[in-house]
């Protein structure tokens, strides 16, 4: 059945009205959780003064984002700022040679940053990788990637590499894995490119300006090397109408974001309270489904925001990055759950796509996944947990094509024929909303801990039943029923900008 099948508007508010009472009442109790236990002995660490004159305490769990936003903020808009006005100076004086002002700038943010023993690492990841690029293999050059990545992952080539780094300020591990890996992903997209390429090869200098362009180095996100070389290479550097408006735009919508993160803080210790499981086993089940679908959401709006920030300047450098993910409150299918787009556009481009094809083959896609999940395993870094993580999603993806396949047989299919579009829709909505659910327990396992999404997954599921097992299910099913209309929307919307051309062309002709 087609996307566009339609429901009814009162069916619609209703769903809206349900999902909206929902959320209310989850967030009480989280409201209730924290504003209760702030002074608990455990929230020492992460629960620090805040608002002074409101009285409130802020959770400061995330390291990611007290550095972004707090601790190094100053920091990295000095770098950023810094990149931009030599951009542009240099653009509009030497628009041929922006691509290695890019470059250039970044190596020597780099190297003041970080020291000339970790730019000499990275350049040496550079050179291995290089040489293997001539070789036009790609085999060759997944192995020599995948090995260079290793390095940095596993012990004790890792400890070794980064006791090379001087240096003892608070953000060198993140840094020097930051950038090292983004780095080595980097030098596999251009190898990989490089094979691609019918005449000749590459130059090492274009390596270097690509990997070291500034605002992509340590933080990400990976954009692979044939879109950056293009784009950064290109003298047509006019904008598109409304564009600055655009950037602007967005630009201040994430900074109200950063500002409504600020508040939730201090009124939702949403990080600190499932790390506590004595408090956490106290709370009602409604609570808990709240804190693991809240935590997902969070992740998803930092990375978000932070690569919101990135990606303004990169399009102020005529650049089109990779977009922010997609909203884990829109997703019910696994194909469309990621946290990384860069990331995942890599993945896609060179492992998943390549394999799997068309992704409608069970065992073309099986392999597909096993070999995309190794590959994030050891990206992520292999330990109990990512392994767990790893498992439980690439088990999701493929187990939506098996029930794909399954139901797509007579007489199932059959009958789905017959009840029509609308129903059809009612009952798929079901299934995709029990899939919500495992895609938010087999992530929050990894944002939290494997006690707590075991907790979860036990109080929902089991203990639960059937009261908060199926009330769960009731209010996920409208927020699917809803993102369902949203996709329609935006399905029709499509189709009315197609017919536009198409219809300006016949009058032209006439």
């Amino acid at each position: 059945m087609g996307i566009k099948a339609a429901l009814p508007r009162y069916e619609l508010y209703l769903y809206t009205a349900v999902l909206s009472v929902a959320l209310i009442w989850a967030t009480t109790w989280i409201f209730e959780a924290s504003s209760e236990n702030v002074n608990r002995k455990a929230f020492r660490e992460s629960v620090k003064p805040g608002w002074y004159y409101f009285g409130r305490k802020m959770d400061v769990a995330d390291f990611e984002w007290m550095m972004w936003f707090s601790t190094f903020r100053n920091h990295i808009l000095f770098a950023l700022t810094g990149h931009v006005i030599f951009a542009k100076i240099f653009t509009l004086l030497a628009p041929k040679h922006r691509s290695l002002v890019f470059g250039v700038y970044g190596a020597l943010a780099v190297l003041v940053t970080m020291g000339w023993t970790f730019v000499a690492l990275v350049v040496s990841h550079c050179i291995i990788l290089y040489s293997v690029a001539l070789i036009k293999r790609k085999w060759m050059c997944f192995a020599a990637g995948l090995a260079t990545l290793a390095s940095i992952k596993l012990e004790p080539y890792n400890s070794w590499q980064e006791a090379l780094v001087t240096g003892s300020f608070h953000l060198q591990d993140i840094l020097f894995y930051g950038g090292c890996g983004f780095s080595i992903m980097r030098c596999m997209s251009f190898a990989l490119e490089n094979c691609e390429k019918k005449d000749g090869s590459y130059t090492f200098c274009d390596l270097l300006k690509y990997n070291f362009y500034l605002p992509f180095f340590f933080f990400g996100p990976i954009m692979t090397f044939d879109k950056y070389h293009a784009q950064a290479n290109s003298t047509k550097l006019s904008r598109k109408e409304r564009e600055m408006w655009n950037i602007t735009t967005k630009a201040l919508l994430h900074l109200g974001l950063i500002v409504m993160v600020d508040v939730f803080f201090h009124y939702l210790y949403i990080l600190t309270i499932p790390s506590d499981m004595k408090l956490v086993t106290k709370l009602s089940d409604w609570c808990l489904a709240g804190l693991a679908y809240s935590n997902l959401v969070y992740d998803w709006l930092k990375a978000a925001v932070m690569f919101a920030v990135i990606n303004t300047v990169a399009t102020l450098d005529h650049l089109d990055p990779p977009q922010p993910p997609k909203c884990i409150t829109m997703l019910y299918v696994f194909a469309e759950t990621h946290f990384d787009r860069g990331i995942n556009d890599w993945l896609c481009r060179y492992v998943y796509d390549y394999i799997g094809g068309d992704h409608d083959q069970i065992f073309k896609e099986l392999l597909a996944t096993l070999c995309t999940f190794a590959i994030t395993t050891l990206w992520l870094g292999p330990c109990e947990l990512v392994y767990i993580w790893s498992f439980f999603n690439c088990f999701g993806l493929n187990f939506e094509l098996w029930v794909a396949k399954f139901f797509s047989i007579p007489p199932f299919s059959t009958i789905e024929g017959v009840m029509g579009e609308a129903m059809s829709r009612r009952i798929r909505g079901l299934f995709n909303a029990a899939n919500f659910w495992a895609i938010v327990l087999y992530n929050v396992l990894s944002l939290n801990s494997l006690d707590f999404a075991k907790l979860v997954g036990r109080r929902l599921i089991f203990k639960g039943f059937p009261l908060s097992t199926l009330s769960v299910l009731l209010v996920t099913y409208c927020g699917v029923q809803l993102v369902k209309e949203r996709e329609r929307q935006q399905a029709l919307q499509e189709d009315a900008e197609a017919v536009k051309p198409l219809d300006g062309g016949k009058e032209k002709a006439e």
